[in-house]
């Protein structure tokens, strides 16, 4: 049996993989940022001022939704992109 570690085992192609889940956050935040204020200019377009409530509930639901999409793919792309999911599968 080979020693070796691989994917996420191996500490430098973890690191690759961690830098490249976190710059994908960031512009997923960046994304989910600029969908929530067009969302909120939106709605206080068509439905006048919105309250306080209202804004909040667009925030946490509209970003929310926005970052744990791009939290649970990016969390797929990492483990399918350093070969963890066929390393599970290396059952005697």
């Amino acid at each position: 049996m080979d020693s070796t570690p691989h994917g996420l085992d191996d500490p430098e192609q973890a690191a690759f993989a961690w830098a490249r889940y976190r710059r994908l956050m960031m512009w997923m935040g960046l994304a989910a940022l600029l969908t929530v204020i067009a969302s909120i200019i939106g709605l206080e377009y068509f439905y006048g001022p919105l309250s306080w409530v209202a804004i909040l509930a667009a925030i946490g639901g509209i970003g929310g939704s926005v970052l744990m999409a791009a939290a649970l793919m990016g969390l797929v792309f990492l483990s399918s992109g350093t070969g963890h999911d066929e390393h599970v599968d290396g059952r005697d």
